[in-house]
């Protein structure tokens, strides 16, 4: 059988909204996906946003931005998403990578609920996330504690992500909405630490740390450069996700080269993803593609095929066998200590 000769594989897929709503999977891998994308993520979205009545009476929030009532942790998703895996073929399964993101990040049991899906559903799960610490106008709408990059919560989860071998993707704005001309951006220090602190985990930063109003730093490509030169660092994957992030990357010309020199310099460390929530459409994913059309002609073909295709193989294969083999050892040990 030949293989198709794929666009890309999408390394960042929401199938389910802000209301746990979303697209059939199998609509999604047979229509969606199809001929065009060959491999993709899965995952849905972990924050739940409440309807209240109070705020917006009979008008049912679908957004976070649609209404002032809060977001609370929604740690069913995990469930739901294995479930609609599990409803396919193992033809189909293959080609989809599930991802465990129903547990909040500032909550110390957070790793043992990671632990007890990988244990009821096994051979199912590759990584974690897109999981948020600081996020425009949503990190400050969640119930309950604030999660933050210096929380040991926030170490357990990535020491137990090393452990078994999942894949992170991890989203934290690089800066905060709309700074104060002299404001430092608190989050890169923090987050350089935190990588530091945990080089035995594969993690990816989600946007390259853009938001929809956090902005690119006037510096971020060197700074982004000065990353992947760090061999400190060298565990740090960044994706090329979501339309907003394109906005910026082919803005101008200067724009595009730029970005696309840092991408051939190092074009083992990048993916891409099209962060896309719920599509009704293949015209969604392939138009949030397409919108990176000035960057692709720009990049050489090795780094071109790495970027869309290569590295998504190579992070995600690697953590299936290593997934697995924890998988394998520890339900053993279990079976064997509760008979």
């Amino acid at each position: 059988m030949i293989r198709p000769q794929y666009e890309f594989h999408d390394s960042h897929f929401h199938l389910t909204n802000y209301i746990q709503e979303g697209t059939d999977i199998h609509e999604f891998v047979d229509n969606m996906m199809g001929t065009i994308i060959g491999r993709s993520t899965l995952f849905g979205i972990p924050l739940q946003q409440q309807w209240s009545y109070a705020n917006t009476g009979e008008f049912a929030p679908t957004y976070y931005l649609q209404t002032d009532a809060p977001l609370y942790y929604y740690s069913f998703t995990d469930a739901w998403i294995a479930m609609a895996y599990k409803s396919l073929s193992s033809e189909k399964q293959a080609r989809l990578d599930p991802m465990i993101s129903g547990f909040h990040p500032a909550d110390m049991y957070a790793a043992d609920h990671i632990r007890r899906v990988l244990q009821t559903f096994p051979g199912v799960f590759s990584g974690i996330g897109e999981f948020t610490i600081h996020k425009e106008f949503v990190s400050s709408k969640i119930s309950g504690e604030t999660a933050s990059l210096t929380n040991p919560a926030l170490d357990k989860i990535l020491d137990f992500a090393a452990e078994v071998g999942l894949v992170v993707i991890l989203h934290n704005d690089i800066d905060a909405p709309f700074p104060g001309p002299d404001q430092e951006p608190f989050a890169l220090l923090q987050m350089k630490e935190l990588f530091r602190r945990h080089p035995k985990t594969t993690i990816i930063w989600a946007h390259v740390g853009v938001g929809r109003v956090v902005r690119p730093l006037p510096e971020q490509a060197a700074l982004i450069e000065r990353a992947l030169n760090h061999p400190e660092l060298s565990h740090v994957y960044f994706d090329l996700s979501w339309d907003e992030v394109a906005k910026y990357a082919v803005a101008t010309p200067e724009n595009t080269k730029r970005v696309a020199d840092v991408i051939n310099r190092f074009p083992d460390r990048f993916l891409f993803g099209t962060d896309v929530v719920a599509p009704k459409s293949v015209g969604a994913m392939t138009a949030v593609f397409h919108l990176y059309d000035p960057l692709w002609k720009l990049l050489t073909d090795e780094a071109s095929h790495k970027v869309r295709i290569g590295n998504y193989e190579s992070l995600f294969d690697e953590a299936r066998v290593r997934v697995r083999a924890w998988e394998n050892a520890n339900l053993k040990r279990r079976s064997i200590a509760h008979p």
